[in-house]
C-alpha cells in the first residue's frame, strides 16, 4: 500500500519553520494521527485554496474557485480569484449574499436617489437606475446638483438626430472649449449660454498628458482606423483614453453623439464615460478602464483564458440586459447600430460591457424607427436595415442574434463561408434544421 508518510520524523515545533519534505511554498506539515500506528511521522498537505503535490517545489497550485472545471463554482455573483482564496460579491446594483443562489437582491437606488448621484426623477431598473430631468426643467444633466435647466430654443442640428431634452446639457459641455466644435455648434444655434452644465466632465489636456506619459506609444492598448486608445492613471483611477486620428465632420458628429448617449446612460453592462477633453483639435474621451480585452479576443485570438459554456451564456444574458435597458428603460430609446464582439469589453470577472456608441441613435419614444444612413459591420448587419435604411430595435436584435451564434460556435461572422450558405447565419440556420 502506497503511503506518503515521512516516517521516523515529526513536524517542526515552530510554526514558521517548514518541514524539510514539504517543499512547496503553499503547503504545511500534518502530524500523523496517533491511531494510525505507534511510530512517528508526518505528511505534507497543500494549504487551503491550493491543490497539487506538496512534496515538490511549486507543487501546490492556486485553485481558481471562480472558474472551476465543472462550471459550478461557490459564487453566484461577481467572483474575483485571489491567491489561496476568492472574493465573492454581489454585482453592482445588487446587495446580499452572493455565495448562495438568488442571494443577491436588487438595490432600489431611487429610495435615496441623491446618494447615488441622481438629482432628477429617478426610476429603478434591475441592477441600476434611470435618472431624467423633471418636466418643469427638462434639459441638462440630472446627475449633478442643479443640472436640470429650462432651454427655450429648439434644436435645429438635425445631423445629430437628438433633441435638446437629451443633448442640451452635453451641448453646453461641448461649448466650454474646443474652438472647432464650438463654432459648429454656435452656427447651428445649439448652445444656450444661460447655464453651465456638465463642467465636472471636462478633463484638461495637461491631466491626460500626465496620465499617459505624453501619450507614450507603450500606453496604447487598442484602436483602429479611426483612432487609438491609451491606458492612463488619473488620481488613483485607471482609465482608458480614446483619441481620434483624423478630425472630419462625421467623426465630430460621432464624438458629440457618444458623449450625449453615454452621459445619459447608467447600466452596469454599459461602459461608463468619465469625461472628455476639448482643448485639442482632436477631441479625447475618457472611459472606465476595462482590463480583460474584448469578447472577440477571448473567442478568436490565442492567449486569453478560454470561456466556459457558463461564461458565454452569462455574457449573452448581460449583453441582452444592456440592449433591453437601451431600448426600453433609458430616458429616450437608444439603438446601438454596431453590436459585435469587438464592441463587447470584459472585466477581470468576465462581466460584459457594451461599448462604442459613436454611431448610436436616439429614437423618440413615440416612434418605432427612423430612416437613416446605413452603418454597421458586415456579418452583423440586419439585412432589412441594409436594404431599406429603416432603423428599428430589431436591427440591434438581429446583430445580437449573430453575436449569440458567434458565442455558441466561436466562428467569425464576417469572414466565415460555409458550403451551403454564404455566411455564418445561413450556415447556422441550415445546420439547425
Amino acid at each position: 500500500m502506497l503511503s506518503w508518510t515521512i516516517a521516523n520524523s515529526s513536524c517542526p515545533t515552530h510554526a514558521n519553520v517548514p518541514a524539510p519534505e514539504c517543499r512547496s511554498s503553499n503547503s504545511f506539515c500534518q502530524a500523523k494521527p496517533i491511531w494510525m500506528d505507534t511510530g512517528t511521522g508526518y505528511t505534507c498537505q497543500c494549504s487551503d485554496g491550493y491543490q497539487g503535490n506538496p512534496y515538490i517545489t511549486h507543487g501546490c497550485k492556486d485553485i481558481n474557485e471562480c472558474n472551476p472545471p465543472s462550471g459550478n463554482g461557490p459564487c453566484y455573483g461577481n467572483c474575483t480569484n485571489t491567491p489561496g482564496s476568492f472574493i465573492c460579491q454581489c454585482y453592482d446594483g445588487y446587495t446580499g449574499n452572493a455565495s448562495v443562489p438568488n442571494g443577491c437582491k436588487d438595490i432600489d437606488e431611487c429610495k435615496n436617489p441623491e446618494i447615488h448621484g441622481c438629482y432628477g426623477n429617478c426610476r429603478n431598473v434591475p441592477g441600476s437606475f434611470m435618472c431624467i430631468c423633471p418636466n418643469n426643467t427638462p434639459y441638462g444633466n440630472p446627475y449633478i446638483k442643479d443640472g436640470c435647466v429650462t432651454i427655450a430654443k429648439k434644436n435645429p442640428f438635425t445631423g445629430l438626430s437628438i433633441g435638446l431634452g437629451v443633448g442640451g446639457g452635453i451641448s453646453l459641455l461641448l461649448a466650454l472649449s474646443a474652438p472647432l466644435i464650438i463654432r459648429k455648434i454656435k452656427q447651428q444655434k445649439l448652445v444656450s449660454h444661460d447655464a453651465d452644465i456638465g463642467e465636472r466632465m471636462i478633463i484638461s489636456l495637461r491631466e491626460l498628458e500626465k496620465a499617459t506619459n505624453n501619450f507614450d506609444r507603450a500606453r496604447v492598448i487598442g484602436g483602429g482606423g479611426h483612432g487609438v486608445v491609451y491606458k492612463g492613471i488619473i488620481g488613483l483611477k485607471v482609465v482608458a483614453i480614446k483619441k481620434s486620428r483624423i478630425l472630419v465632420q462625421r467623426e465630430i458628429g460621432e464624438f458629440i453623439n457618444e458623449v450625449a448617449v453615454l452621459s445619459q446612460v447608467n447600466h452596469r453592462n454599459v461602459v461608463k464615460l468619465l469625461g472628455c477633453c476639448l482643448e485639442t483639435e482632436v477631441p479625447l474621451l475618457v472611459y472606465e478602464f476595462i482590463s480583460n480585452g474584448t469578447l472577440y479576443q477571448h473567442l478568436h485570438v490565442e492567449g486569453p483564458v478560454s470561456l466556459t459554456w457558463i461564461d458565454r451564456l452569462r455574457i449573452a444574458v448581460e449583453v441582452a440586459r444592456a440592449l433591453s435597458y437601451l431600448h426600453s428603460a433609458a430616458s429616450m430609446p437608444v439603438f446601438h447600430r454596431d453590436i459585435k464582439s469587438t464592441n463587447i469589453l470584459l472585466e477581470d470577472s468576465l462581466t460584459a460591457k457594451v461599448s462604442d456608441f459613436g454611431t448610436s441613435r436616439y429614437i423618440p419614444i413615440d416612434q418605432t424607427g427612423v430612416t437613416t444612413e446605413v452603418q454597421g459591420t458586415e456579418g452583423y448587419l440586419d439585412p432589412m436595415y441594409h436594404y431599406t435604411g429603416r432603423l428599428t430595435e430589431k436591427s440591434d436584435v438581429f446583430s445580437f442574434g449573430v453575436l449569440l451564434i458567434e458565442l455558441l460556435t466561436r466562428k467569425k461572422p464576417f469572414v466565415y463561408r460555409a458550403e451551403h450558405g454564404d455566411n455564418l447565419v445561413s450556415h447556422f440556420e441550415i445546420s439547425s434544421q
